[in-house]
């Protein structure tokens, strides 16, 4: 009975456990973005960030499925973002591009990350009262991916010069506004939407992966410039839609609630 019991209590614990191990991987990959930043090599912080995204989405998700969601998981998984999507994309984008113009350049990219910051607490102050399944303003993560994806096309293409850096110093401020403000964007949290979506759109979702094999820098810029323009668009539908519900979430697939 008491080794039923043992084993039983490990192996709750070994499920809480989980989902806080994508956050951990989640905060490596956010802080190795930032040394290789450091280190000059910008096409691989860029990437760490687009996979800290993804552990970022898949520990929620299994929070939910082995149903260990708690308190101390929102808070880990915010304090694990503001690394991963505010600082790490803050620093990389600075010296990748902002550093030629100088205090100008480390504002926009301190501005981003403050707002970032903010996204993030307003998430934790309102996430039992609003639930739902639209974001309350960019997701922190969604404005991080979008900065990585750039990084990707530029390298891509071989784009340098002034354009390059101003491109990027207006990216920052729109990004930085978008996250605070109150522009709904839709969550990706419904339960039923594989199950009601349409055949056509099925398609065009094999077509978005078949490109991101073919050319993924493309592919993850249109991806996230589409759904970033989608803000307001999907503002001003919700407008004529009465009793809609939102939520203030942070991750681009699943609220983040895990437990240890």
């Amino acid at each position: 009975m008491k080794k039923n019991r043992f084993n039983k209590s490990s192996l709750q614990r070994g499920i809480y456990v989980l989902p806080n191990l994508f956050t951990t991987a989640n905060l490596f990959c956010g802080f190795y973005a930032i040394v290789a930043a450091t280190q000059g090599l910008f096409l691989k912080g860029a990437i760490a960030i687009m996979v800290a995204a993804v552990f970022d989405g898949l520990d929620g998700k299994i929070a939910r499925v082995t149903r260990t969601q708690s308190k101390f998981g929102i808070e880990y998984d915010s304090l694990c973002d503001v690394i991963s999507f505010g600082v790490a994309p803050g620093i990389l984008v600075y010296l990748w591009a902002l550093e030629p113009f100088g205090r100008l350049g480390w504002l926009a990219a301190l501005i981003f990350v403050a707002c970032g910051t903010l996204r993030l607490a307003r998430f934790n102050t309102q996430v039992d009262t609003n639930p739902g399944n639209y974001f309350n303003g960019l997701p922190i993560p969604a404005a991080a991916f979008m900065i990585a994806a750039t990084v990707l096309l530029i390298y891509r293409f071989g784009g340098t010069g002034p354009t390059k850096h101003v491109t990027i110093l207006i990216m920052i401020y729109v990004l930085s506004f978008l996250m605070v403000s109150t522009i709904k964007y839709y969550g990706f949290k419904d339960a039923e939407l594989l199950k009601k979506m349409k055949f056509n759109m099925l398609v065009i979702v094999v077509l978005f992966f078949i490109m991101v094999a073919a050319e993924a820098s493309i592919a993850c810029f249109i991806f996230m410039l589409g759904y970033v323009l989608s803000g307001p668009f999907t503002t001003l539908w919700l407008r004529k839609k009465p009793q809609v519900q939102y939520t203030d979430h942070e991750s681009v697939n699943d609220l983040h609630e895990e437990s240890i």
